[in-house]
């Protein structure tokens, strides 16, 4: 059964992850967008396998990157989903989107769904990562992204939200070589953002909230409490947290290689690039962005 929705899918260098993801909405949405960054490998031959609607645009960030696609691409159904290439919708949650999603009232304009993510093919269940609850549906036009470097949110416009039952599964089939690489391009990222919760490079971000839904919390967390914590111990404090405290440790050998190249080495990284950006820079805000501008390539903080 097709539904009254489009998959916006950005992509770059996806071929290991992409067959699957498509797949998994393959002859259920309506439309599925591919946005390439230029790709080198078979990212597009196998998106022309399930869609015609493959666009490229060069990558800045992934919230400018969804930001185009919503402004640019030709979207003609009711409900907009955005969907990464290493993740897949399950046949539980397009039935519950079938159900539901012609019945919603008119100030339902944002849905959330619930994420399980997967590394070295075990389900990581514990140390804070489920339930995730992430705003990936919403209706066309009434929503953006945010325009945040990393961990960027959606934001609506206007309209009440509501949360799906069922899940996306993120699974990225990708080796640890890549993901190590991945998460090193990733720290500089973060870097720019906790310097942005200082700094206020960039503003109509989501609003920190320690009572709020489970994105303003997080955001409360960081914006509030992590940023404000000494550099080099809060990593180890953030690790100690979520392996002890959070059951981390429960998810077994891939749990803990997973909680402490994320949680502690990947943290530790960042607190050594803002050593870094400060022991160069200094810590003057324009000093800084001058310092990223020039060192990281970042043109359009």
């Amino acid at each position: 059964m097709t539904t009254n929705l489009s998959v916006i899918i950005l992509t770059y260098n996806e071929e290991k992850n992409l067959d699957d993801c498509l797949k998994s909405v393959h002859l259920w949405a309506k439309d599925i967008f591919i946005v390439d960054s230029f790709s080198t490998d078979k990212t597009q031959k196998i998106a022309r396998d399930y869609t015609d609607k493959i666009y490229q645009h060069p990558f800045e960030n992934q919230s400018r990157q969804l930001n185009w696609a919503l402004e640019n691409l030709p979207i003609e159904t009711e409900w907009v989903m955005r969907l990464d290439a290493d993740e897949k919708v399950t046949d539980q949650l397009k039935d519950e989107l079938n159900l539901k999603l012609s019945a919603f009232d008119n100030d339902i304009t944002g849905l959330y769904v619930n994420r399980k993510v997967f590394f070295m093919g075990r389900w990581i269940k514990h140390g804070g990562f489920y339930p995730t609850w992430l705003l990936r549906i919403w209706r066309t036009g009434k929503a953006y992204c945010e325009d945040r470097w990393l961990n960027e949110h959606i934001k609506l416009t206007e309209g009440k939200v509501t949360f799906l039952q069922n899940h996306i599964i993120d699974e990225n089939k990708k080796n640890l070589h890549w993901w190590i690489g991945k998460h090193n391009n990733y720290s500089t990222r973060y870097t720019v953002d906790l310097l942005n919760a200082k700094h206020n490079f960039q503003t109509n971000l989501i609003k920190p909230k320690l009572f709020g839904t489970q994105e303003q919390r997080k955001v409360w967390l960081k914006e509030k409490v992590y940023v404000n914590s000494p550099l080099f111990v809060r990593p180890f404090l953030y690790f100690a947290y979520r392996y002890f405290l959070k059951l981390g440790f429960l998810d077994g050998v891939e749990g803990l290689i997973w909680h402490f190249l994320q949680g502690l080495w990947y943290m530790f990284l960042v607190d050594a690039k803002i050593y870094e950006i400060h022991k160069k820079a200094g810590k003057n805000t324009q000093d800084i962005k001058e310092f990223l501008k020039k060192e990281y390539g970042l043109e359009h903080l």
